[in-house]
């Protein structure tokens, strides 16, 4: 086979997990694209079909197995090529080689850069011939909507939660390059992204390897200078890396979104200490009041496990008190999932699935009354906010600094005789709720 005949082939990526691996993705894609294989969103259409997987929790893993073997069926069809990477490649390397023999290669998160090469070593092509063209400074295929994207800050993760496997899978903290990041960054706004969503496990920690200390304000402080960037959206605040300094840059730069996504994954002393965390109630509360302190009001989202081993009902009761308490405006939970090769899989008073199943159902509830309640204060602000989707009844989706895309509520209004457009921002006056979004008028 030529490189001609090998161009004339094309690719269907399908991105599993968070978005520090849709990062990946994109990379890969560029890749592929710039030697010249076009990507069809339809998988029917595909010649070789690529899964990114995800391998964080059980369901993750399932997932990814259900999609490979979805993919697999497709080798009957159009499907030549199947290649499986992502985390579940990473940790589960030699079970997926001999478990799939239909892959037909699995690549470690490493080997993501050497996909061009891979995919023509499967078609028979020279991999030492360097043919793939021109790189860009840009060097991604944006999967999310022009107007934001994902700017991975690090990899990698250093805190060693007793549950967690990212150590495992994608190794120690490593933070990107401070001129690195800002090169990808102008790339980006030069290509219409407005809003730029800082990404790592941990971005509280960025910079500490390199350069001795946590330097994430300075890195927000640089990439504020970028005019045409409207705004800067942190992800995965670790919460005793959340100074004061961090705070007051939040709350005073005009570009970052007034949102932190903090996960705190339990509240009970008993249970931090369990899982390997560097927290108490008592420091989440004090945290929590510098945050409501502020001068203006910042969103917080979090996450939560239930379940996790040796839970008792006066640990949960802790949890729900929190929750009531504190009212955030955003959680999700989970259930734990019990993970080999992490230090709680061994732990004793494992937690039967029925009890978690009956936990995470009630403290769902809980926390949506509580979002309820908290989404009323947001009724006759005006914010500015910015159209993702627009219905054929004129109906516009928007969304404003205080919610993050695809987890976060929306805002709903009508654009009758407006000339709305997807990805402009607009100011928004809010007038009322329907369920946990919120509805209001275009000014």
């Amino acid at each position: 086979m030529t490189k001609e005949e090998l161009t004339q082939k094309k690719f269907y990526l399908l991105n599993l997990g968070c978005d520090k691996n849709r990062v990946d993705g994109e990379k890969m894609a560029y890749l592929l694209q710039n030697y010249g294989i076009a990507q069809t969103e339809n998988i029917s259409e595909a010649q070789i079909v690529i899964v990114n997987t995800c391998a964080f929790i059980r369901s993750a893993k399932e997932e990814s197995i259900e999609y490979i073997c979805d993919a697999m069926a497709k080798k009957n069809e159009s499907c030549e090529k199947l290649i499986v990477t992502g985390c579940l490649a990473q940790r589960y390397y030699d079970e997926v080689k001999k478990g799939f023999p239909e892959v037909d290669a699995v690549l470690r998160l490493k080997n993501n850069e050497q996909i061009v090469n891979v995919i023509k070593g499967l078609y028979g092509l020279d991999t030492t011939k360097n043919d793939c063209g021109k790189v860009s400074v840009l060097q991604r295929s944006l999967s999310t909507p022009s107007y934001y994207a994902y700017l991975k800050i690090a990899d990698g993760c250093n805190n060693c939660c007793s549950y967690c496997t990212i150590p495992k899978i994608r190794g120690r903290f490593q933070s990107v390059p401070v001129e690195q990041i800002l090169k990808e960054a102008k790339a980006l706004v030069k290509n219409g992204v407005r809003e730029l969503i800082l990404v790592a496990q941990d971005v509280t920690n960025y910079g500490h390897d390199l350069y001795g200390e946590p330097k994430l304000v300075e890195l927000i402080k640089v990439l504020s200078k970028i005019r045409k960037l409207k705004w800067i959206r942190l992800h995965y605040c670790y919460p005793n890396l959340i100074t004061d300094e961090l705070l007051e840059e939040i709350s005073s730069n005009k570009k970052v979104c007034k949102y932190l996504d903090i996960p705190m994954q339990h509240a009970s002393d008993n249970i931090l200490k369990n899982m390997n965390r560097r927290d108490t109630l008592e420091a989440y509360n004090t945290l929590l009041q510098k945050i409501h302190n502020q001068k203006h009001f910042i969103a917080v989202r979090s996450t939560f496990i239930v379940g996790f081993p040796g839970e008792t009902k006066e640990d949960f009761n802790i949890l729900k008190d929190f929750l009531e308490r504190q009212k955030m405006q955003y959680v999700g939970f989970f259930k734990y999932s019990r993970e080999e090769y992490t230090a709680a899989f061994d732990m004793p008073q494992q937690i039967k699935e029925k009890v978690k199943d009956d936990r995470l159902a009630e403290i769902q509830e809980l926390q949506e009354n509580i979002m309820l309640e908290s989404q009323k204060m947001f009724v006759g602000t005006t914010t500015l906010s910015v159209a993702e989707k627009i219905y054929e009844d004129g109906t516009v989706a928007l969304r404003n600094q205080y919610n993050s895309p695809g987890v976060d509520s929306l805002i709903f209004a009508n654009a009758k005789g407006k000339r709305i457009k997807v990805g402009e921002f607009y100011k928004v006056k809010i007038t009322g709720l329907e369920g946990i979004d919120l509805v209001g008028k275009i000014l």
